[in-house]
C-alpha cells in the first residue's frame, strides 16, 4: 500500500476527505513517506498538450488546480505565462516556496471546495490536473462544478484525470464521462476529449480534455 493510499484510507474513515493532503506532504518532509507524484518534469499530459499546439504564455494569466510541488505551475511560468498556483497543504505551497525561491510563481493556499471569490471568471488557462480524482463523491462533484468559473471570457480550461485504472485501489478513483463533461458547467465548450492509454501502464487510461469559455 502505497503512503498516499494508507493515509486517504485514514482520512476518509475519519470522516475528513481532504486532511490526507497535508499529512502526506508533512510525514514526506519528514522523511518518513513519499509522494508519488513528486517527480522532476510536469506532466506528459500537459506538456503533450502545450507542444501539439505551440502554446506560449505572453503575460497572460494561468491558475494551476492543486500545484503540490510546483512541478507544472514551474512549467506555464517558463512558458511565459502568469502563474497563480494553489493547494489545500501548507506544507505543499511552502516546500514548492522554497524549491524555487526565484520563481515569479504566486504559490498560495486554498481550498477547491471554497475557492477565493475574486479568482472567478479571471484566468485564461486553468488546468485541473489529477486533483478531484483524489476526492470521494460529493466532494468531487463540488471541486468539479468551481473549477468552470474561474475561466475568463475567452480562456481555456484542460483537465487531466484517471479514465481507467485496472483493479488499482483508489484514490485516485476513475472520472466517468460524465464527471468529465460536468467540467463544462454553463459557461465552458468541450473542443477536444481525448482518452490516452498510459505507455507506462496498459491497465491505465487518462482524460485530457480542452474546454473553452465563451468570449
Amino acid at each position: 500500500m502505497s503512503d498516499a493510499t494508507r493515509l486517504a484510507a485514514a482520512s476518509l474513515a475519519a470522516g475528513d476527505p481532504t486532511g490526507w493532503f497535508e499529512r502526506l506532504y508533512a510525514e514526506a518532509g519528514a522523511g518518513t513517506a513519499q509522494v508519488p507524484w513528486d517527480v522532476p518534469e510536469p506532466s506528459r499530459y500537459l506538456a503533450g498538450w502545450v507542444r501539439r499546439g505551440d502554446v506560449t504564455g505572453g503575460g497572460r494569466e494561468a491558475l494551476v488546480v492543486g500545484c503540490g510541488l510546483g512541478r507544472d505551475a514551474e512549467f506555464l511560468a517558463g512558458l511565459g505565462f502568469a502563474v497563480t498556483a494553489f493547494d489545500i497543504s501548507g506544507t505543499a505551497v511552502r516546500t514548492a516556496r522554497e524549491r524555487h525561491p526565484s520563481s515569479s510563481v504566486e504559490y498560495v493556499v486554498a481550498n477547491l471546495l471554497d475557492p477565493p471569490p475574486q479568482w472567478h471568471g479571471r484566468f485564461d488557462l486553468v488546468v485541473e490536473s489529477n486533483n478531484v480524482q483524489a476526492l470521494p463523491g460529493p466532494e468531487r462533484a463540488r471541486a468539479i462544478a468551481n473549477v468552470g468559473p474561474m475561466v475568463a471570457p475567452g480562456g481555456t480550461l484542460l483537465v487531466i484525470a484517471v479514465a481507467e485504472q485496472g483493479e488499482r485501489q483508489g484514490p485516485p478513483w476513475p472520472l466517468t464521462r460524465a464527471e468529465i463533461d460536468a467540467f463544462a458547467g454553463p459557461s465552458l465548450t468541450p473542443v477536444a476529449v481525448e482518452h490516452l492509454r498510459d505507455p507506462d501502464d496498459p491497465l491505465v487510461a487518462r482524460w485530457r480534455v480542452e474546454f473553452r469559455a465563451a468570449d
